[in-house]
């Protein structure tokens, strides 16, 4: 199992990375996590435009959404080959409502489904490809989803956008790798049910006995290097901050 970051910036692009988006690779099925604004255009410096199988969307803010708008058009408007077949998205109740809005444009008002099919998420466990997953609704304002990947014995889990709570740790219990955010600073930011600090995300990983950790969704008005110190004062294994374009082999 690969997973590469395509962008790991939090709430907006920053001049380093777009927003959240993670492709994960196994037996050639290659299967997107979140897309963000500015992913689409990251996403080609890995892979061609139409070989993803799927994506997981964790939750319908802009910041990990928006730029399956920008993906609607070039499988809709596909010029060399026609029109794409429709690509199984997995995504919280009313994804398809919610992008048809922000295109704001649509031929009518089932043309994401044209090529986006839509599948709602609940906790619960099943299978993407050759990947086994389960999925956790997780501490945001709205419904999101963590999401644990699992294949050929290794597994991977990432957080969506949370604040502390119970089934994170759960869900990331013994997992290689914990891609988890780390949003807001300790002792700067305090609000309940939106997003994690370094220390905080230090701890989950702690709780859950993972592998690694590596950090991501840190805003550009936010100190990656304090987070990342943070983690660490609580996490006694390997810790890392998450960058466009790294690669881990699992």
């Amino acid at each position: 199992m690969k997973l590469t970051v395509v962008g790991c910036s939090g709430s907006f692009p920053s001049a380093e990375s777009a927003c959240s988006s993670y492709l994960v690779e196994a037996d050639g099925f290659r299967l997107l996590l979140d897309m963000g604004n500015g992913a689409l255009g990251e996403l080609q410096r890995h892979i061609g435009l139409y070989d993803l199988d799927a994506v997981f969307l964790s939750h319908l803010h802009a910041d990990h959404c928006i730029d399956m708008c920008a993906y609607f058009v070039a499988r809709y408007y596909r010029h060399d080959g026609g029109r794409c077949d429709a690509i199984p998205v997995y995504a919280p109740e009313g994804a398809e409502q919610r992008l048809t809005t922000a295109y704001a444009d649509t031929p009518s008002d089932k043309s994401m489904s044209e090529v986006f099919d839509f599948h709602t998420l609940k906790p619960g466990a099943f299978e993407i490809g050759p990947f086994s997953v389960r999925t956790e609704k997780v501490a945001h304002p709205v419904d999101t989803f963590a999401i644990r990947i699992e294949h050929g014995g290794r597994s991977l889990t990432y957080s969506g956008d949370t604040g502390v709570c119970d089934p994170l740790a759960d869900l990331a219990d013994g997992t290689d790798l914990f891609l988890c955010e780390a949003a807001f600073t300790h002792g700067k930011e305090d609000i309940p049910d939106l997003h994690l600090n370094g220390r905080e995300a230090g701890a989950h990983a702690a709780r859950a006995g993972v592998g690694r950790l590596v950090l991501t969704h840190i805003p550009p008005w936010t100190d990656a290097e304090r987070n990342l110190a943070d983690a660490r004062d609580v996490f006694r294994g390997p810790v890392e901050l998450a960058a466009p374009g790294a690669v881990y082999e699992l």
